[in-house]
């Protein structure tokens, strides 16, 4: 990707898993302790590398969670039921394993608690992940600059860090978090089921006048449909910043 920085050196770290941690029907979190870990922006994402006692290796990439910490990073890991890597971090792996990471990565799609300007913040699915680490920092450093989420995912179940969300949305937060589903709705839920259109985006987004900062993440033409929206509503694309992955779920 151009512009991309790596901070901390390129070479691999053996990390230690402390935890781990169910989100949503399909997605867990791994937390990491990372000897030498010299702390992240939101938005950043490391590479991992599992090596087999044959000495096969398979590497991915994968957005980091958390907020910036001195030694320890979370990883939330959607299982997908043909991927080669997923299955292993989503289910098997347990405390005290070890796992290489490399990074932080990433020097473009970033959220930096210095910035003012109102954020809007458009998830596809595990495409979350990115932007709840700006929504982490964004509390930890007690930034006053206004948030708003808008959510697409495929069924209540799919709803990765639901609690989490819902209890960082509280009036007067600052963090609007708006909902929308595509494959099935709760009872009684007021927008029925469908893809993200124009509407949503008015609905959920501040208005392109207020110039915020809109950062997309999700599978390829979700992004693209999105950032395509936020367009033609007018929000300058100058201040649309992407982050996409595709069938192997890396990001």
């Amino acid at each position: 990707m151009a512009g991309t920085t790596v901070l901390g050196g390129l070479g691999w770290r053996a990390g230690t898993v402390v935890e781990r941690r169910r989100e949503s029907a399909s997605a867990h979190t791994i937390v990491l302790d990372v000897p030498r870990w010299q702390g992240h922006d939101a938005g950043q994402h490391v590479d991992v590398r599992l090596t087999a006692p044959d000495g096969y290796s398979a590497v991915r990439s994968y957005s980091i969670a958390s907020a910036p910490h001195v030694s320890r990073i979370e990883l939330t890991i959607e299982e997908l039921s043909d991927g080669e890597v997923s299955p292993y971090l989503a289910e098997t792996i347990a405390p005290g394993d070890a796992l290489e990471v490399r990074g932080p990565i990433g020097g473009w799609f970033v959220w930096r608690p210095s910035q003012p300007e109102p954020v809007v913040l458009v998830a596809g699915g595990s495409g979350i992940v990115p932007l709840m680490a700006m929504i982490r920092t964004r509390a930890q450093s007690e930034s006053r600059a206004p948030f708003r989420l808008i959510y697409s995912v495929r069924s209540p179940r799919s709803v990765i860090y639901d609690d989490e969300l819902m209890q960082r949305a509280q009036p007067g937060s600052g963090l609007d978090v708006l909902l929308a589903y595509t494959r099935s709705a709760p009872e009684g839920w007021a927008r029925p089921p469908k893809r993200i259109d124009a509407e949503l985006l008015v609905e959920g987004a501040f208005p392109p006048d207020r110039r915020p900062s809109c950062y997309v993440c999700g599978p390829t033409p979700f992004v693209e449909a999105a950032a395509n929206l936020l367009i033609a509503a007018g929000h300058d694309a100058s201040l649309i910043k992407t982050e996409r992955f595709g069938p192997s779920g890396t990001a």
